[in-house]
């Protein structure tokens, strides 16, 4: 059994820890839905290899066995609306984490634009700003099922949402590429005006007029 002091993990971790490509798209993947780290992702992994591990054990059983378990496997996915009653043992095994994630309660209330953001629904989940049917949930991955959609609404007051912000730090960056772009015309300005007032090899910056006298030339050799 175990210590019952020490919950039992609820997720696996992959066997290739340090490959680049699953690395990358992890990433990408906590920065879409708000996760809080890799954990919160492994066990909707876990929850999704459980579902087609179940599907793939089908295929082993009798044809009675198979019509009961297949009826239970596909309730359970179409209550929280993965996939219709009508899907079949090919779906559920294709079925992508992204889909269950698109489930949790904070993406949902992001999507119904009760959030400016994917991390400002977190927050308003865990600061109990959020109810289902009139009941607060604090929990943002929780698995919200197709009959609660509808009923996902601010808990008792609504919450009033100020424009969006840009990030200080994006605002900075900004300003000095804004400020950075707009020196390096200066300097092109002036240095093009430098060039334009460089003298001619041979020429002094400033041509005297030469001066002609009443006298002509002739009479200039003739002295």
């Amino acid at each position: 059994m175990g210590d019952i002091k020490k919950p039992r993990k609820q997720y696996s971790v992959p066997r290739k820890r340090w490959d680049k490509e699953r690395i990358e798209k992890e990433k990408k993947i906590l920065e879409a839905y708000g996760l809080k780290n890799k954990r919160e992702l492994r066990r909707f992994e876990t929850f999704l290899r459980d579902k087609r591990k179940n599907a793939r054990n089908l295929l082993a059983l009798t044809q009675a066995k198979r019509a009961r378990s297949e009826k239970e496997l596909f309730e359970n996915i179409a209550r929280i609306g993965l996939l219709p009653r009508t899907a079949s043992i090919d779906d559920v095994l294709s079925l992508q984490v992204e889909e269950i994630l698109e489930k949790r309660l904070a993406t949902i209330v992001w999507r119904k634009n009760l959030a400016k953001t994917i991390k400002q629904a977190r927050q308003f989940i865990a600061h109990g700003h959020i109810a289902i049917g009139g009941k607060k949930i604090t929990a943002p991955n929780y698995i919200v099922k197709a009959s609660e959609v509808n009923r996902i609404g601010y808990y008792k007051r609504p919450m009033q949402l100020e424009p969006f912000k840009e990030d200080s730090r994006e605002q900075m960056k900004r300003e000095f590429e804004q400020a950075k772009g707009e020196k390096l015309g200066e300097e092109i300005i002036e240095k093009t005006g430098e060039e334009n007032d460089e003298p001619v090899a041979g020429k002094t910056g400033k041509e005297t007029p030469e001066i002609h006298s009443g006298k002509s030339a002739a009479e200039g050799d003739a002295k």
